[in-house]
C-alpha cells in the first residue's frame, strides 16, 4: 500500500511557562492523502493553528514542547519521514519547498521594506537553481495565475501599496512558488470581503487541481469549506471530536460541537429567532466565557424578538437623516497646496434611520461605509452635506457642542482590543466616559451601573479590575458594548463589530445586540461586508458601491430579490451548502 502524503499519530503539544503547563494538543491522529483537499475546522483555541505550524516546525520551543507522536511526509509514496525529527537545515529544504504555508495575516507575513515580487522571487531562488531574470519571469506568470492585476507592474509594488486581497494572492503566489506537493492555507479569508474570499477559495481549488497538489484549509467557519474540501476534521480543546466526508459533516454530524458550529452562523431562516451558541449544545461551562446567571443569550428556548423598531412613530421626523453627504480625501496637491485629484469616500449620499431601527450598511471594502459611519459621529468631517440628529444639523456644530452631543451617539470599533486603553482595567475604562459626560453624581453609583452593564453583557462584577489583555476576543467586544450603553445612548454605530469573531462569538454578541436593543430600545446602524449578517439583525439595508448607495431596501428585499447586479454578486459569493 503506497503511504498517504501525511500521517499524523498518537501527536501530542504541551506549552510549559512559569504559570504551568498547557495541554494544546491532545494525542490526535488523522492523515491526509496525495492530491486530497482536508479542512480542519475549529474555534479559536481549538489546536488547529498548533497543529499545522508544528508540521514545519515553526512553534517557538520553548515553551513548546513535543510531547508525543510524530507527523510522517511521504513524497514518493515509498518511504515516509518523521518531519519532528529533522534537523534545522533539513526542515528549512522542505519549508516553502514540498511543503508550503499561506498564513492568517498577509500584512505580517510579507516584509514591509521589499517589494512583493522581490520576496517570492526570493523564495524561489533559495530552493531552485535559477537566475534572477528566470525568477522575474516565473513571478509574473505566477502573479498572472493568483489573478493579480498589472502582473508585471505588481513585481515592484509594496506590500502597503496593495489591497488585503491582492497581498493575500501574493503570499499564495510565493506558496506556490516552487510547486509544493502540500499546500497550509491558515485562515486566508478571514475578515476578508466575500466576493474576494469566493476568489481566494476558487484560486486554491483551480491551483490545488492544476499542481496536483494536497491541500489542508483551516477555518473556524464550516460553510466556507463546502465548496472546496473533501474532507472534514472537526477540533476542539486540543481534541479531533469529529472527521469524515463533507456530505457526513454537514448532513448527519455526531458530535455536538459539530452541531453547535454548523448552527450558529445566521441563514436566510435565522430572521426573528435566537441564534443558539455552543453551550447550548454542550452544557452550561464548556466554553471558558463567565457567566454569573444563566443569561438569556444561551436559552435555547424558541424565542423570537421583534424585528420591527418598536418605537417608531410615522408621524415624527427620523432620529437621523443625512442629505447629500459627501467626505473627499486630497490625493494629490500642486506645489502651491491646492488640490489636484480627490478620493471620493463618500459621494452625495442620502437617507434617514427612524427611531429604534437597525439600518445595515452593506458594501465591499473600499465602498466608504467605514468612513460614512464615522462622519455621522464627526470623528471625520464631512466635506459637504447635513447630518441631522433629532431635528439638529450636526455637520458644522461647535466642538464643545459636538462633545456633548457625542453622549447621545456612540460607536463600536471593529477592533476591541484596539478600543480599549491597555493601560485602564476595564472598569476604568467604561468609567472614563460617564465620568467625562456626569453620567450619575457619585463614583459609587457610576460602579453599580458599571457592575449592572457587565452582568448585562454576559460578564462577572469581578472583572472590574482586569485589563484588557485577559479577556477573549468575544469578551473584549462585550465591553465595549458594556462601554457604549454606559452613556444611555439614543444611538450605536456597529462598524464591523463581529467580523473577524468565531462564529459562536459572533452568535452570541448578535444576540446581546438584540436582546439589548428591545431592553433599552436604542437605534443601531450595522455596518458589516456580511449581506447574512446584516440580513439578520436589519431592518433595512443600505448597499454602497464606490461611495455611493447602490441600493436600498428592507432586509428581505434586498437579501431575497437583489435588483442591482453588483448586490446579487455579493449575495452570490455567501457561502451556500447544497448537496
Amino acid at each position: 500500500m503506497p503511504f498517504p502524503l501525511l500521517q499524523i499519530k498518537n501527536f501530542s503539544v504541551d506549552f510549559v511557562t512559569d504559570s504551568g503547563t498547557t495541554s494544546a494538543i491532545k494525542n490526535i491522529s488523522f492523515e491526509i492523502n496525495h492530491g486530497e483537499t482536508v479542512a480542519i475546522v475549529g474555534e479559536s483555541g481549538s489546536g488547529k493553528t498548533v497543529t499545522s505550524l508544528s508540521v514545519l516546525q515553526l512553534l517557538p520551543s520553548p515553551p513548546a514542547q513535543y510531547k508525543s507522536g510524530e507527523i510522517l511526509f511521504s513524497e514518493d509514496k515509498i518511504s515516509t519521514v518523521n518531519l519532528l525529527k529533522l534537523s534545522d537545515n533539513e526542515i528549512r529544504k522542505i519549508r516553502g519547498n514540498k511543503i508550503s504555508m499561506i498564513f492568517q495575516e498577509p500584512m505580517t507575513s510579507l516584509n514591509p521594506v521589499k517589494t512583493c515580487g522581490s520576496q517570492v522571487i526570493e523564495a524561489m531562488r533559495i530552493h531552485e537553481n535559477i537566475s534572477l531574470k528566470a525568477a522575474e519571469e516565473k513571478t509574473i506568470k505566477l502573479f498572472e495565475q493568483v489573478k493579480l492585476p498589472n502582473a508585471s507592474s505588481m513585481l515592484h509594488r509594496y506590500p502597503h501599496e496593495i489591497s488585503g486581497g491582492q497581498k493575500q494572492r501574493v503570499m499564495i503566489a510565493m506558496a506556490i512558488s516552487c510547486n509544493p506537493s502540500l499546500l497550509i492555507a491558515d485562515e486566508p479569508t478571514t475578515a476578508l470581503d466575500v466576493t474576494v474570499q469566493k476568489t481566494i477559495l476558487q484560486l486554491i481549488k483551480e491551483l490545488q487541481v492544476k499542481q496536483q497538489m494536497s491541500v489542508i484549509y483551516i477555518t473556524h467557519d464550516l460553510g466556507l469549506v463546502a465548496e472546496i474540501a473533501d474532507k472534514v476534521i472537526v477540533m476542539y480543546k486540543g481534541d479531533v471530536v469529529e472527521a469524515g466526508s463533507i456530505k457526513d459533516i454537514f448532513l448527519i454530524p455526531q458530535h455536538p460541537y459539530t452541531k453547535a458550529l454548523l448552527s450558529c452562523r445566521p441563514d436566510a431562516s435565522s430572521k426573528g429567532k435566537r441564534l443558539p451558541v455552543i453551550s447550548d449544545f454542550l452544557g452550561e461551562g464548556i466554553r471558558n466565557e463567565p457567566s454569573k446567571n444563566p443569561p438569556s443569550t444561551l436559552n435555547l428556548q424558541p424565542s423570537t424578538f421583534s424585528l420591527q423598531p418598536s418605537t417608531l412613530n410615522k408621524n415624527s421626523f427620523p432620529l437621523l437623516k443625512v442629505e447629500n453627504l459627501k467626505v473627499y480625501f486630497p490625493v494629490k496637491r500642486n506645489f502651491f497646496g491646492k488640490i489636484l485629484k480627490e478620493f471620493k469616500a463618500v459621494d452625495d449620499v442620502s437617507f434617514t434611520v427612524d427611531k429604534g431601527e437597525t439600518l445595515g450598511l452593506v458594501g465591499e471594502s473600499g465602498c466608504g461605509k467605514t468612513t460614512l459611519g464615522r462622519t455621522l459621529i464627526r470623528l471625520i468631517n464631512p466635506t459637504s452635506g447635513n447630518i441631522f440628529f433629532n431635528g439638529k444639523n450636526i455637520a458644522g456644530i461647535p466642538d464643545e457642542e459636538l462633545r456633548r452631543m457625542r453622549k447621545d451617539i456612540q460607536i463600536i470599533f471593529q477592533d476591541p482590543y484596539g478600543s480599549l486603553n491597555p493601560r485602564l482595567t476595564i472598569g476604568e475604562a467604561i468609567n472614563e466616559p460617564m465620568k467625562i459626560h456626569s453620567i450619575l453624581p457619585t463614583q459609587k453609583q457610576r460602579k453599580e451601573k458599571i457592575i449592572d452593564l457587565l452582568e448585562k453583557v454576559d460578564l462577572k462584577p469581578e472583572y472590574f479590575n482586569r485589563y484588557p489583555h485577559e479577556f477573549s476576543g468575544g469578551q473584549r467586544q462585550r465591553i465595549c458594548i458594556a462601554r457604549a450603553l454606559g452613556l444611555n445612548p439614543d444611538f450605536i454605530i456597529c462598524d464591523e463589530s463581529v467580523s473577524a469573531l468565531d462564529v459562536s462569538v459572533q452568535a452570541q454578541v448578535l444576540n446581546l445586540l438584540n436582546d439589548l436593543k428591545e431592553e433599552l430600545g436604542f437605534t443601531c446602524i450595522f455596518i458589516s461586508h456580511d449581506l447574512g449578517v446584516v440580513h439578520y439583525i436589519s431592518n433595512r439595508i443600505i448597499v454602497m458601491n464606490k461611495g455611493k448607495i447602490e441600493e436600498s431596501g428592507t432586509s428581505d428585499e434586498i437579501y431575497f430579490n437583489p435588483k442591482k447586479e453588483y448586490t446579487q454578486r455579493l449575495i452570490a459569493s455567501i457561502p451556500k451548502v447544497a448537496f
